[in-house]
């Protein structure tokens, strides 16, 4: 160690749900109950003379996202669909904007070229609330 002791942030506030902000087509998405995106990439080790790898090959990106928002947005959103289906919106930008409480932006994540997969109803006896996971095919996502 370099003999600094860790003092801890004292009332520090760090990015949760509650300081996070989603758009889709600059506006901002209360209905949002939940999001989650990603990016994989096919990363292998090439062999060569000897056991061990020589080196490494990096293949395509893949970017999967989804989002479970309540019926009023779903409804909301369908509005900008020429067939009424989410399916047929044309390709839309979501941005994730993570903003603390008292502070400047974090950052912001962009998943780019998003379109919906899928589309329908789950509801149940009980539910107090009606809200569906919807699986998007975005092109890339942007982190800043």
């Amino acid at each position: 160690m370099n003999g600094l002791r860790h003092i801890p942030l004292i009332n520090g506030v760090k990015p949760s749900w509650a300081t996070m902000q989603v758009l889709i087509e600059g506006v901002i998405i209360t209905g949002i109950t939940a999001i989650n995106y990603e990016d994989k990439q096919d990363i292998q080790n090439i062999y060569g003379a000897g056991q061990n790898p020589v080196g490494r090959g990096y293949g395509r990106i893949e970017y999967t996202a989804d989002i479970t928002i309540q019926r009023d947005e779903i409804e909301s959103i369908r509005k900008s669909s020429p067939t009424g289906r989410l399916q047929d919106i044309a390709p839309f930008d979501i941005v994730v904007a993570f903003l603390p409480i008292g502070g400047a932006k974090i950052a912001n994540h962009i998943i780019k070229n998003c379109q919906f997969l899928d589309d329908g109803v789950e509801a149940k006896e009980g539910d107090t609330k009606n809200e569906k996971q919807l699986n998007l095919l975005p092109s890339h996502i942007i982190k800043t």
